[in-house]
């Protein structure tokens, strides 16, 4: 008599994974320093992989990361034309217009990690490349990075383009689903966020987009989860993330 589906053993399947921890893998300079972002750079860096979805604490890299493995895979392997950046705003859905500039000058207020990790990443590639070599590494970098409005998504299609959404848990499930349902045929969308710092009002861990994708992606072959266990900034961001 045939095992019913309840009874039925589950199928587990192992993957060997590119060590990233080990300088002669580094991404754009960047070497992975603990397990979980070993498991997420190798996630970031499959093309097999179309969705990536990485909660953990300020200073876990989640950014770092994410733009290290957009670059080389934009300006070094060439399989995405561009990446395109945006982020869940504290006035998600509010007009941004009463800010002067273009769309990318108004949402720079909003930009800052970008700069921050921008400038480790390229200061990592032009080290010794001098002032010059510096620059223009920053300037090679910035032309392959749009940064877009979230207010601006719907309608639009992204053919071959490496998206990344910051500060994700603030978004809701709807907004979550406008964003993903963008991808067009060859785009990668990374989701980040902390569910520990949620601004939006009504929004709670349970609620959050986020939380949203990463419950209905479960079990897709296609993309995958990393929840990363630890800050790896400083001592001093460590300490404070424990007991504030």
């Amino acid at each position: 008599m045939p095992a019913s589906p309840k009874s039925a053993p589950r199928r587990r399947c192992f993957r060997t994974l590119k060590d990233f921890n080990h300088l002669k893998n580094a991404v754009w300079g960047v070497t992975t320093r603990n397990r979980e972002q070993n498991f997420a750079m190798n996630l970031l860096m499959d093309p097999e992989v179309d969705f990536v979805t990485l909660t953990g604490t300020a200073g876990s890299g989640k950014t770092l990361m994410a733009l290290a493995s957009g670059l080389t895979q934009v300006l070094d392997d060439r399989r995405y034309t561009e990446i395109i950046m945006t982020r869940a705003t504290v006035s998600v859905g509010e007009d941004i217009g009463f800010l002067p500039g273009t769309e990318e000058e108004k949402m720079g207020p909003w930009m800052g990690a970008l700069d921050d990790n921008l400038e480790f990443l390229a200061k990592g590639d032009g080290g010794n490349a001098g002032e010059w070599g510096r620059a223009a590494t920053n300037e090679l970098i910035r032309s392959r990075i749009k940064i877009k409005s979230m207010n601006f998504m719907r309608g639009r299609t992204f053919m071959n383009k490496y998206v990344i959404i910051d500060e994700a848990q603030n978004l809701t499930p709807k907004q979550m689903k406008t964003l993903i349902t963008r991808a067009g045929p060859g785009t990668k969308i990374i989701c980040m966020g902390n569910l520990a710092q949620i601004d939006t009002p009504y929004l709670t861990e349970g609620s959050s987009g986020l939380t949203y994708a990463v419950d209905k992606f479960k079990g897709w072959p296609h993309s995958g989860h990393i929840t990363l266990a630890r800050g790896e900034r400083s001592r001093l961001a460590d300490f404070a993330s424990e007991v504030l």
